[in-house]
């Protein structure tokens, strides 16, 4: 390989971990400001469900103003290009009907367990998602599982674990009621699995059906997926009649109609950052990778509670932190590793070859 093509290949590599980076501080900034966002709506005097669900991908107008400006100044440099034209009836087919509709009802479910459930109870459960993950991957997307992988599924599953140990399940709403606890019990594992299968299927039709994975493809989806979303919920609230208190809602809400209509406005944009950082690494790495690192936000959100919603840092929730950077570290020394062998292949590929070599 000439010392052009080599230099070009250090570069592609370096580029890709930066964009790991940038995905990964959206994801977990994203979710962690969605899930306490969510939880303020309700202790604060929110009771609409279906109002709660819709905010999280009603956002999807900011991604609209992102796929124009990728229109206006397209990338140079693609990390993996369109092997064909994707027309739009052929995503809306495949993302409305059955990705999008599914994950309208997969905002409701989550809402259930976080109206229902503590705080802590919510991300222990929440972290079945990568159990769950790791299940679809190996069949449906063929992942691969090494020793620094399997570890890193083990600690990030133990210190979410870990959160659950000394906490009172009544110090929430709705923890007293053992119905409305189990309901949110049920529900958000259910999500979990239902959430876990939407990613392995998502990467197996990218790489697989559409064969297109281009970051303008990858903003269509994501819309398209989020306007289905937005209009499943939507009809569910108005089909409830939950709409009919939403005046009274915003009168009794405790710190006021602008802190209302605040919250609502940033829980939206919340998730749809942590949209565009979870579709980001379902696009750069894989389906696991994003569930990896969605695992990792899990305990910073009781951390964070302890100053928001006057929660206890215990010593268990230390552990479980530290358990957290070491599964993650651990995960991403994998990656490191894979790096620096295809960087040794690199050398080996002839002078001809000149496209840009995949850093994964």
């Amino acid at each position: 390989m000439s010392p052009q093509t080599l230099l070009q290949s250090v570069q592609c590599c370096n580029q890709w971990w930066l964009r790991l980076f940038f995905f990964t501080v959206l994801l977990i900034c994203g979710q962690s400001a969605g899930t306490l966002l969510g939880r303020l709506y309700f202790n604060e005097g929110g009771k609409s469900k279906w109002m709660a669900a819709l905010v999280q991908p009603a956002g999807f107008p900011i991604l609209i103003l992102l796929l124009i400006i990728f229109h206006i100044f397209p990338s140079s440099c693609k990390a993996k290009d369109s092997k064909f034209f994707v027309s739009l009836f052929t995503l809306a087919s495949l993302y409305f009907s059955f990705l999008g509709l599914v994950s309208g009802g997969l905002t409701m479910m989550y809402t259930y367990g976080l109206c229902y459930l503590p705080v802590s109870t919510y991300a222990l459960i929440c972290s079945t998602q990568l159990a769950f993950n790791a299940v679809f991957a190996f069949y449906i997307n063929s992942q691969k599982f090494t020793a620094l992988i399997l570890n890193s599924v083990v600690l990030l599953t133990t210190s979410a674990a870990l959160l659950v140990v000394g906490v009172d399940n009544t110090n929430s709403k709705g923890g007293s009621d053992k119905q409305k606890f189990l309901l949110g019990f049920i529900f958000t594992i259910g999500g979990c699995a239902i959430y876990a299968l939407v990613l392995s299927v998502t990467q197996h039709l990218l790489q697989k059906v559409l064969k297109s994975v281009t970051p303008v493809v990858i903003l269509e989806q994501m819309i398209l997926q989020s306007f289905a979303a937005s209009a499943v919920c939507a009809v569910g609230l108005f089909a409830s009649g939950e709409w009919k208190t939403m005046a009274t809602e915003i009168h009794d809400y405790r710190l006021g109609k602008t802190s209302y209509v605040m919250t609502l406005v940033w829980t939206a944009v919340s998730w749809q950052v942590y949209t565009i950082g979870s579709f980001g690494l379902l696009f750069e790495v894989s389906s696991l990778f994003t569930n990896v690192i969605g695992t990792v936000a899990l305990p910073i959100v009781p951390v964070l509670a302890v100053f928001f919603f006057d929660d206890k840092l215990n010593g268990v929730k230390v552990v479980a932190m530290l358990l957290v950077i070491w599964g993650f570290l651990s995960y991403i020394y994998q990656h490191y590793l894979d790096d620096l062998k295809s960087k040794k292949a690199f050398k080996k590929i002839s002078d001809e070859n000149t496209e840009c070599p995949p850093c994964v």
